[in-house]
Formats: structure tokens, sequence, C-alpha cells
């Protein structure tokens, strides 16, 4: 019997496994049956947005154990809702009502170690942003740097929260220092934790601490749809965002999220909250464990655990280590593991050999890499 062709292979796009981890390029995550399904049911009928978002935020900020809650179509959106919502705060007026050129006063204030491609979100509102220290433990930020920095024209902090181990440099203000001289100033704190579940107490821990904003993607490990992103924090300022966002017209309208997403991340959201994030913990160090045992006799390869993993989560990687740097390199082996019907994308981190991230795979898919690898070996 032919296999039955999917609308990728109709298209000729190339599927893989994905080991690398919930990265946007590659589409994050893979949703579950049950959020698959929970959005056919919300793409077969009409609703009002409105009541919908009315209904499903009131049920998030349960959830989540937040004031409020909105969902917007991705984290970088949120962040620009986000800063959009603190400026209307700070003028007392709603967002349509404040000329571009006052707008264009605000200032953001953010540490150099925070920088990063995502704050364009913030440029792109035309806020200004203030950075201060660097990205390096010579000459960290302190207190007094950030309240020096804060002005009258200072609308938030911006934090972007992750490991130490993760992506993120040192140099910042901790979190607890930065909210106390936020909250001393009257400052609202905006924090990107985009990539920062698990755990899932993050979804609450955020806000539980003093920050007034927290910010999630819905397409990373929330495992909701890749084009939404959900904000919780004080209901003050997601009650603005929410005048602010869709389907409001202004700035919000062009930044669609339909019932589909709403009722898709509502759904997923809901399953991670109550998922066993123990057991899913002990399935990842069981796969690693397993990867490590199909090469422990290897001339070619040499597993390693590594914790966290690369955005700073609890979650544990396998490091596969390339022994005979004549016979094999990094770059190689990922070209290698790629080929063949079952490509499999993995990271090196510019490092001789690639990293193998649990928390992407499904049951049985560390069986085709641990073949796939074997086959390399030879």
């Amino acid at each position: 019997m032919e296999k039955r062709k999917d609308i990728y292979d109709r298209l000729g796009v190339k599927k893989f496994i994905n080991a690398a981890g919930t990265y946007t390029a590659i589409g994050g995550s893979r949703m579950s049956k049950k959020t698959l399904e929970d959005i056919a049911d919300a793409a077969a009928s009409h609703v009002e947005i409105r009541e919908l978002q009315k209904n499903i935020h009131e049920k998030l900020a349960e959830l989540t154990k937040n004031e409020g809650a909105y969902i917007c179509n991705g984290a970088a959106a949120g962040l620009y809702l986000s800063i959009a919502a603190c400026i209307a705060s700070k003028e007392g007026k709603a967002f349509n009502y404040i000329p571009i050129a006052k707008i264009m006063e605000k200032e953001v204030v953010t540490f150099s170690a925070h920088r990063n491609p995502y704050d364009w979100s913030i440029k792109q509102l035309g806020a200004k942003i203030i950075q201060i220290g660097f990205p390096n433990i010579i000459l960290p930020a302190t207190a007094e740097d950030l309240e020096n920095a804060i002005t009258d024209n200072t609308v938030a902090v911006y934090y972007a929260a992750g490991s130490e181990d993760g992506w993120i440099p040192k140099g910042a203000l901790s979190f607890e220092a930065t909210v106390k001289v936020a909250k001393e100033r009257n400052i609202p704190v905006i924090v990107d934790s985009a990539a920062q579940l698990p755990p899932v107490e993050n979804l609450w821990n955020y806000t539980k601490q003093g920050a007034d904003i927290a910010i999630f993607s819905g397409g990373k490990d929330l495992r909701g749809p890749q084009s939404s992103g959900l904000i919780v924090g004080r209901k003050k300022l997601i009650d603005i965002i929410t005048k602010i966002g869709f389907p409001n017209y202004g700035i919000g309208r062009m930044l669609k999220v339909g019932r589909e997403e709403i009722i898709g991340l509502f759904s997923a959201v809901e399953q991670f909250v109550n998922m066993d994030h123990e057991k899913r913990r002990n399935w990842c160090e069981d796969e690693i464990k397993r990867l490590q045992e199909a090469f422990n006799r290897s001339n070619l390869f040499k597993i390693d655990r590594t914790y966290p993993n690369e955005a700073g989560q609890p979650i544990p990687r396998a490091f596969v280590n390339i022994i005979d740097n004549n016979r094999l390199k990094a770059k190689k082996l990922q070209e290698l593991l790629m080929e063949g019907e079952y490509g499999i994308y993995t990271n090196s981190e510019d490092r001789n050999g690639v990293y193998i991230n649990p928390m992407t795979l499904q049951e049985g898919e560390m069986n085709i890499i641990i073949d796939r690898l074997k086959e390399i070996e030879g």
C-alpha cells in the first residue's frame, strides 16, 4: 500500500525530527492531539471575539494565579502591547490619543546584558531604549545605575528573564534588586520570559515577586499555536492592553489573533498547568541515559549529559562529543543527520559535536537518532 502523503510531502518541503529545542525558526513545539481538536472546534463556529476573549482571559488569569491575562500573537507582540500600555498609563489617556512626538519621548530602561533582537518591538513602537551596565562581569550594573537611569520620561523597566547558564550574559542587576528600585520609583517592570517554561511556576513566580507584566511564547514549551503569546500580570495594565489590542482599532488591530489561536493557547495552557512535570523530566533523563548507553563503547562519539538547556530551562540535554576530530567535524555531522527520510535537526553551538534536546522529542524518536548516529559511526 502506498504511504499517505501529507501536506509537506505534497509541497516538497522536508520534514525532520527536532532534536534542537523550541526554536521559532523551526516551528517551536508540536501541539497535542487535544489542542488540535480544540482548534478544529474553534474554527468550525463563529463567536463574538470580545466575548471569547473575556471568557478565556478570566480563566487564564485563574489558571496562572494572576490578576489578569491576555492572548496576543506572539511574545514580541506582547512586549509591544505591554510598553504601549505603560505609555498610556503614564500619560493617563487612551493610547490612540497620544501624539507620536510624545511617544518618542518615552524611555524604557534595560540592561546592556538584556539587549536582544526581540527588543525591536520597543523601537517599533517609537519609545527610546536606555541601556545601563555592560554585558559582562567586569563592571556589572548596580542599583545606583538603575536609579540614575530613571527619569520623568521613563515608562517601564524591561527585564529579559533567564538563567546565567542560558543565553543571557552576566552583567545585569538581579531581578529582585531591579523590582525593588522600580517599585520605589513607581515604574512598572515588564519581564520577557518567552522561553522560561518550564518550570510551570514561572507562570506566576515573576508577577508574585513584583513584576507588573510577564510575557510567554505560546509556541514554545506551552505547545500552543506558534503564532500566539501569553501576557499575564497586574489587572490595571492588562485592562489597558485589552483596550489597545485586537480586535480594537489602532496599533493593536494589526496584531490579529484569531479564535483558533485563542482557543488553542487556552487549551495548551490548561494542559501545561495540569501535566505531570516530574514525569516529563524523568522521561527526558531516561532518554539521555539510553543515548549514553548506546554509545558507551564508541570510538567516535562520547555522550555527556548537560544541564540546564540552551534557554536555561531545567531540562537536561545530551551533548554528542566527536572524539576523533580528524574523522568528523560538527558541521558535517549536522549535515549527515539531516539526510535520509528522517532528517534530524541539531545545534552545535560552535562546539565539535551536537546537542540532542529531549524536550522536543516524542516517543520512539530517540531510537531513530541512535540508529542514525550508528550509521554515521559505521
